[in-house]
């Protein structure tokens, strides 16, 4: 496959260029399909996990969000999370009630890993961070999820949810660096990204 034409980097999303770029990536045939494909990457990967503690695992599936949402960009990624959330709970549900809410956490999670990731140059620092500030969403959204529909209220599952994003966020980010490393030269090659990386991922 080519490589894309449009090298453009940007140092910051909050640009009237980046937005139509990434206006122009959500109707991209290729980007629907490789969206598509990471869909179906969501639904395998929710099939793993490691256990690390009592009632506490480490989960996949952010993943291929996060790929994701370096590819697609924030206008496409919102597409994809509410199918990919809405096809893994038909999936997994196991006939708990379905929730939008949890839609609106995935929704809010790639979007978040867009502003990082999406047409920036791609570093140890940035990918620490969408994964610090995805995990921090995670905590008081979930627990306002928690909180509705079940009979705790809302502390106890802020303190809890806590303690878990915690004990998780260093494990998930250094699997995030290690895919990034990884996957960002084949994803290049592919002609889906500009060039961001010579070597191994800068830290700063």
């Amino acid at each position: 496959m080519n490589q894309t034409t449009d090298q453009t980097l940007f140092k910051t999303p909050f640009t009237p260029t980046y937005w139509r770029t990434a206006k122009k990536s959500a109707g991209a045939l290729r980007n629907v399909a490789f969206a598509a494909l990471m869909v179906a990457a969501c639904m395998i990967l929710q099939k793993f996990s490691i256990p690390v503690g009592e009632n506490l695992k480490i989960t996949f599936s952010f993943l291929a969000r996060a790929l994701c949402a370096l590819v697609y960009g924030p206008v496409g990624v919102i597409g994809f999370a509410a199918v990919e959330d809405t096809l893994g709970f038909i999936l997994n549900s196991g006939g708990a009630p379905y929730f939008p809410g949890y839609m609106l956490t995935t929704m809010l999670g790639c979007l978040i890993y867009s502003f990082f990731f999406y047409r920036t140059r791609i570093t140890v620092t940035r990918i620490f961070l969408a994964k610090l500030l995805t995990n921090v969403m995670n905590v008081f959204l979930g627990s306002v999820w928690s909180a509705i529909l079940y009979k705790q209220g809302y502390l106890y599952y802020l303190t809890k949810s806590a303690i878990k994003n915690t004990i998780l966020f260093i494990p998930q980010a250094l699997m995030l660096l290690v895919l990034f490393q990884a996957l960002l030269p084949i994803v290049y090659k592919m002609g889906l990204i500009p060039k961001q990386v010579d070597g191994r991922i800068p830290y700063i």
